[in-house]
């Protein structure tokens, strides 16, 4: 009987097979981190393909008896459905842990434990670690580009109140909540590339001109991905309602950008922007180079986000068509206010992946001069006195790049739970 058990767990002899399975588990990880960070070898008596594969065997035979349905332990059921429900997943749960247990260490040695912190150049930097004097040397650079040490508080201004500004239509009036949609899709641009152009560009109010040239570094990835997420979401959503035009005009038209901009390379269409458009223009007209830029960008990703919101008009029934044209709407009415609303709230994860992919698409302008954050970190990693500390400098970006996609991620995420609706 007792065989039988210990093949089979069961709610019965819970705490039996949980202490059994607790105890397989913890031979397994102890064996892997005695072998590999200590050298001892526990099973080493064994023949050696065998003696290699013990942590996987043991972890397997602890999470094969702790997989018992409906225990009542909240957290034990919770892991038993989510990486314990069969052995193949056992396997993969404990292939994985091994590998984080194999790849903290060396991280950790060279990210924090070893890492240099403290100094002003690169003779600071001795030991294995990552070189973090690297970054807090070049961290104004990074941030700002070639913009003037001494003009950056105008930077950090516009950026403030730019951002204030987003934040003001949380407190709107409920009387005035109808008038955010304009309030984020006009004004505030408007609002926005006035403080850039006169407190940012300078040039009036006794303020120094910075050219654009100058710009760089994080505050120039913000400001291509503000003015680019801003511009291609209602020109995008446009396109999505032209190419389901009844009109063969508008429709046609529609499709004919959609499928140019989607069929070119981002980097190409930069290129374009930068080079090749001036050469259209006439005599002594001059376009900057970063409206060039976005302008591109914003063009490029219209047509993706007017594919993901074509996808939201589609999949809404044919009856709230007819169900706003009973009620005597018209093309425009019904759309703004039925149609759009229902058709939104379905591609929010489409369209926060567009957004996303902007964001990470903005270090292309590199090509055509204009330095952003990684265009920085490229300039830095050739200076002769810095020679050889890149791999701290594409850490850094990517953990910047990660705190921004994850927190636009999130915020997509609680928009999707804020407007779901049981359909």
């Amino acid at each position: 009987m007792i065989n039988i058990y210990l093949l089979k767990p069961n709610k019965k002899n819970l705490n039996l097979f949980l202490v059994i399975g607790a105890l397989f588990f913890t031979l397994g990880i102890v064996d892997f981190c005695l072998n590999n960070f200590y050298e001892k070898n526990i099973t080493g008596f064994l023949p050696g393909f065998i003696s290699f594969l013990t942590p996987l065997i043991f972890g397997m035979i602890g999470l094969y008896f702790i997989r018992i349905e409906f225990s009542g332990i909240k957290l034990l059921d919770r892991l038993n459905k989510n990486i314990n429900t069969n052995n193949f997943n056992a396997a993969l749960s404990i292939s994985i842990i091994i590998l984080i247990i194999f790849s903290i260490t060396p991280i950790l040695n060279w990210f924090i434990l070893d890492a240099t912190f403290v100094g002003e150049n690169k003779e600071a930097c001795t030991g294995g670690g990552a070189c973090w004097v690297y970054i807090k040397t070049w961290f104004n650079r990074f941030m700002y580009g070639m913009y003037p040490n001494a003009e950056q508080w105008r930077v950090n201004a516009t950026f403030i109140i730019v951002l204030g500004l987003m934040g003001l239509g949380y407190f709107f009036p409920l009387k005035f909540k109808k008038y955010l949609t304009f309030y984020y899709v006009i004004l505030l641009p408007i609002i926005s590339f006035l403080l850039i152009y006169y407190l940012i560009s300078g040039g009036a109010f006794g303020l120094e001109w910075v050219e654009t040239g100058a710009w760089g570094g994080l505050s120039l990835t913000f400001i291509v991905s503000f003015f680019s997420l801003i511009f291609c979401f209602p020109i995008g959503m446009m396109l999505a309602l032209g190419r389901r035009s009844d009109l063969s005009v508008v429709k046609y038209s529609s499709l004919s950008f959609i499928e140019f901009w989607r069929g070119v390379p981002l980097i190409t269409v930069l290129f374009m922007s930068a080079v090749m458009f001036p050469m259209f223009l006439p005599d002594g007209t001059y376009v900057d180079k970063l409206i060039r830029v976005i302008v591109a960008i914003t063009l490029f990703e219209a047509a993706y986000t007017a594919e993901v919101i074509r996808g939201g008009l589609q999949a809404l029934p044919r009856g709230q068509y007819d169900a706003a044209k009973s009620l005597g709407m018209g093309y425009w009415r019904m759309h703004l206010l039925v149609i759009l609303p229902q058709a939104l709230k379905l591609v929010i994860p489409g369209i926060a992946n567009t957004f996303l992919a902007l964001v990470k698409d903005t270090p292309l302008i590199f090509v055509v001069g204009l330095l952003e954050i990684v265009g920085m970190l490229n300039l830095a990693k050739t200076n002769p006195e810095w020679l050889g500390f890149a791999m701290e400098g594409y850490v850094f970006a990517a953990i910047i790049f990660w705190i921004i996609c994850y927190a636009m991620s999130k915020y997509s995420y609680n928009l999707e739970i804020k407007y779901k609706t049981e359909r």
